[in-house]
């Protein structure tokens, strides 16, 4: 029998294998944002296939709570298996769900957790409804926090052909004269990956528009 998923169960599958060595550089990686385990992200994802294969996943209804649970938690690693966790009910999130997302992108936000959220869980939502989903990414690229712009302009980047190519060149104006690096990096990042589909189309678009230095270097990077 499967036993209850709980945080204190969570906390027993990674407490054993806290490794301070390991700890160490992992934090000054992320800027020393936040502390961490020390557990590498291989054997996380392994301890995370164990814990799911002996613990019953929380009822949907319940998902958020233990989710927000977890980001809680002082170590990164915990914020990692949340999002995780939350992935696990891709098939079952709708747009309702994106205010949620919202509040874990601009929860102990930095690069890591965002490119989590953004082009895996939030770009599935958005794609299952194009519509709502896409008017809310609009909102989200006018919004005053910048790991939510990040997003905003992330969430396509695994659409390839079928990119809504009018909302991602709206998205990136809207935000090309930002100062911000991250902002900069993913303008660059989308435009990179948006091109292994429409070399020529990213090429017209960088050749006509402003852009950061960073965007532009980042976008044009394949190209020869």
């Amino acid at each position: 029998m499967k036993k209850d998923w709980t945080i204190k169960q969570v906390k027993g599958y990674l407490e054993p294998h806290r490794n301070e060595e390991n700890a160490i550089p992992m934090a000054k990686y992320m800027k020393n944002h936040f502390p961490f385990l020390g557990i590498k992200t291989p054997e996380r994802r392994m301890l995370f296939k164990q814990m799911t294969t002996e613990m019953e996943l929380p009822q949907y209804v319940d998902m958020q709570k233990e989710v927000w649970a977890l980001f809680q938690l002082d170590e990164r690693e915990y914020h990692y298996i949340a999002i995780e966790l939350l992935a696990k009910y891709k098939s079952q999130l709708t747009v309702e769900d994106l205010s949620f997302c919202q509040l874990l992108i601009e929860t102990k936000s930095w690069w890591d957790s965002v490119d989590s959220i953004a082009p895996k869980i939030v770009g599935d939502i958005v794609m299952a409804d194009r519509v709502e989903g896409e008017a809310v990414m609009v909102e989200w690229a006018k919004a005053s926090n910048m790991w939510t712009n990040r997003a905003a302009i992330l969430h396509q980047l695994k659409y390839k052909g079928k990119t809504n190519e009018e909302l991602l060149f709206a998205t990136i104006e809207r935000h090309s004269a930002s100062k911000e690096f991250f902002i900069q990096k993913s303008i660059g990042w989308v435009l990179r990956e948006y091109a292994k589909t429409h070399p020529q189309v990213v090429q017209e678009f960088v050749g006509s528009h402003t852009l950061a230095a960073l965007s532009k270097r980042e976008a044009l990077k394949h190209f020869k």
